[in-house]
């Protein structure tokens, strides 16, 4: 789904990954170190491909996926995520204010060297004008973090943030 912030758009690539913790498959975790992430609005799209570096650890990874699992448990009343001949496939059906957002992503590839995750979307009624949406996100493992980064780091946009201290600000108030 294309509907988020910056920010909330490469958190949910990560969360949408994890939500296996409500499923009964048992989805493996991101190799930890650096991946290197480009997200665009899928094949034909005139819009400009997004880049996101993410240093990860097992303990940031896992806090994503919570996340994710946490998204989907308030806002989806639909969510199953099966295997189908090496892909993971993830339907949902989730209510943003008053439209409801039907989708089904596909994820290729392994998460310790490169994946690819295609997300399909209609939205009822339309979302900001749009009918539907498709977002493709392809990622890979860059080798470990770099010396001046801590686990949770995102650079996206030129702008670096910790996901992990964000989180940490937002349990506080």
């Amino acid at each position: 789904m294309k509907i988020c912030s910056s920010v909330a758009a490469a958190c949910m690539v990560a969360a949408g990954l994890g939500a296996s913790a409500a499923f009964a498959l048992d989805y493996p975790a991101r190799k930890p170190g650096l991946w290197e992430m480009q997200t665009s609005d899928g094949p034909g799209s005139k819009g400009s491909p997004q880049a996101i570096q993410q240093c990860i650890d097992a303990a940031t990874d896992k806090m994503l996926r919570d996340m994710g699992q946490g998204m989907g448990k308030d806002m989806c009343a639909k969510q199953d995520m099966r295997m189908e001949g090496g892909k993971l496939v993830i339907d949902s059906v989730c209510k943003i204010g008053q439209t409801t957002a039907t989708s089904q992503a596909v994820m290729t590839g392994d998460l310790s060297t490169a994946y690819r995750l295609e997300s399909k979307s209609t939205y009822s009624p339309p979302l900001m004008g749009r009918a539907g949406a498709t977002t493709v996100v392809e990622a890979r493992w860059v080798g470990p973090c770099k010396p001046d980064q801590k686990p949770g780091d995102m650079v996206m946009n030129g702008m670096k943030m910790n996901v992990n201290d964000m989180m940490g600000a937002r349990g506080k108030k």
